[in-house]
Parts: C-alpha cells; structure tokens; sequence
C-alpha cells in the first residue's frame, strides 16, 4: 500500500500497526514515523534465542534484494522468549496489526501463525518436517498461505546421532530432553529413536514443559549418569541452551546440536543448517510475495547448504581429542 492511501485510510487497524510496532523500534533501529510509511509490513514471530538469528538473515538478505527498512519494509516483532504458552496471543497480535507478511522461525511460531490466520502469507524457516506436522499439504505446493525453508530436521536425526558417535567413539548412553507440547522434538525422537539401536546407543530421554523443570532435571543428574547430550530442536529447550551447556562442561561430556550458533554459545558440535543462512534465504521467498507470487505458488524448500561445525576450546575444556576423520571433514572450527 502507498503512502498516500495510508494516510487516507487513517483506519484504526493502521493505528494498531504503529502501537504495536513501538514496542521493537528500539531493536530495529527504525523511528515509528518510517515504519507508519513504510511500504511493506512483516509481522515476525519468533521463539527467541538463537532462533532471532534467522530473523537478524532475513533483515540482510531483504537489504542485498533492495528492501529497506524504513523506507521499504518496516517490521513488527514478537518474541515470546522461549515461553510456547504465549504463541498464540502473539500470533493474534501480529494478525490483528494486518502486515503484508507473517515470518516465522520454528514449528511452535509457524504452527501459531497457521492456526491465526488462513490469508495472510507465512514464510517459514527451520520448520522440521512441514508435511508431517500438517502444515501444508505437499512440499511442491502447500495448497494454503504458507511457504518456507524445511530444516530437515527428522530425518537428520539420525545422521546428526552418527556424527556423535564418530566424534566421541566411547559414547553409549545419550541424554535427550524432549519438549512434548512441540511437534518438532516428537517428530525429531522418533527419527532419532529409530536411528540409536542400529548405532548401539541407548537414549535417556525426559520430557520437560518449562526452564525450571530443565533446571531441576540437569541439577539432579548425577556424573557419569550420561555420556552425552543431544539436543533436538525446540523452541522450549534451545532458548535455555545455556543450560545444557554449562552442565556439559561440567560433567566434561559432548553436547551435540543443530546448529552453528549453539557451538559458538559453547556447545561441542553441530550439524545442519545456519540460522543466519536461513534467514536469508527465506528473503527471497518473502521478496517474491512481495511482488506478487502466492505461497501456494512457491515449493517447499530445504536449506541451501548443511555445515559441521565444531568448538575446539570446548573439546579442550572436556578433555576430548576430536578424530582426524571429523576434522577434515569440519566446515568451521570455532576458538
């Protein structure tokens, strides 16, 4: 919508736009009065932590494709913080403002979004199996308002337990903390039980619903109780991945995850898909409905590019060598 037909509007939806976006103008560095005039609206909802990275790709990735914001593109943020109860409300929040486009980072947010709105275009990134969690109807079409970037999360499981395996030989018993009300852990577990018994190791999983019973869970795990910990994604879990972290370090066992941004947090090793690198890519499908293109036109994609990356001062800091074999095989080290 043009400028001039904004101001003709003078609607009570576009005063709910500009209250709403008050509240992350600081974060994004854009005056309320650009993001009024702003030619595009994105509502952005996100589980926070590590997952705002795609968020932070998808603001560089639509500034090389020539939007920016202020000017072009003015965004609306909500970030529920790990906290999966408050969703929906933020989902309602951003549908209520009426943006041009929903972006979603995770399962939780997308699913959220889906269930808020059936016209407004989503474009997601990281969702683990889109098919499989009845978000759209096929990956070369979904049929509805929702396109985005699979991460492939399930069926990497296995590949991602193996990686483990070869990095720390000795490895028998895993932990696995499971956020049960995300489909994305569920769907993930399976995978990963699948894959365990033909690896010769055992899982130890446990459910949590809240950081305070992850909290409880890794204070009254005792050494030698676990070799590892494998994180699956969820929204719950990775915003508190600091915790894993700390007890890894402590219990000088591995921690593997899904992604780079974790290892550089502290984690030991990650494989699968770039947060950053996500987000950017999800920019030239939002560029796309921008101009037109409807989600239902646009095929499911997979990420551009799997890295494995490793954190050698944590490896150091348990005391573990890793094997020749992963280090040449290693996309980044981190120091």
């Amino acid at each position: 919508m043009k400028p001039k037909a904004r101001q003709r509007q003078g609607s009570r939806q576009s005063w709910l736009w500009v209250a709403s976006l008050a509240a992350s103008v600081l974060l994004l560095g854009v005056s309320s009065i650009e993001a009024q005039w702003a030619q595009f609206r994105i509502g952005a909802l996100t589980s926070g932590g590590t997952f705002n990275l795609a968020l932070h790709g998808l603001r560089e990735g639509l500034a090389q494709l020539g939007y920016h914001e202020g000017k072009d593109v003015a965004f609306m943020v909500e970030d529920a913080q790990g906290e999966v109860a408050s969703l929906a409300d933020r989902a309602a929040r951003i549908v209520a403002a009426k943006p041009d486009i929903i972006f979603t980072m995770a399962s939780a947010p997308t699913a959220a979004a889906r269930q808020a709105t059936s016209t407004i275009p989503i474009v997601f990134a990281f969702v683990a199996d889109p098919l499989r969690l009845g978000l759209v109807s096929s990956y070369a079409s979904s049929q509805n308002n929702l396109t985005g970037i699979s991460s492939y999360t399930g069926p990497l499981s296995g590949k991602r337990l193996e990686v483990l395996q070869e990095v720390a030989p000795g490895v028998k018993r895993v932990l696995v903390l499971v956020a049960p009300q995300e489909s994305v852990a569920t769907v993930s577990f399976q995978f990963l039980a699948e894959a365990a018994p033909k690896l010769g190791i055992e899982l130890v999983r446990h459910d949590v619903t809240s950081k305070a019973e992850i909290e409880q869970l890794l204070t009254a795990l005792p050494k030698g109780a676990v070799d590892a910990i494998y994180h699956i994604p969820a929204s719950l879990v990775g915003t508190h991945m600091d915790l894993l972290i700390h007890k890894a370090k402590e219990h000088r066992i591995p921690l593997i995850v899904p992604d780079t941004a974790m290892v550089e947090q502290g984690a030991l090793v990650s494989y699968g898909a770039d947060f950053r690198l996500l987000g950017m890519q999800a920019a030239k499908l939002v560029a796309k409905i921008l101009k037109g293109v409807k989600p239902a036109e646009i095929p499911i994609q997979t990420p551009e590019r799997l890295a494995l990356a490793i954190n050698l001062t944590t490896a150091k800091a348990i005391g573990l060598d890793i094997p020749r074999s992963i280090l040449e095989r290693t996309d980044r080290f981190v120091e």
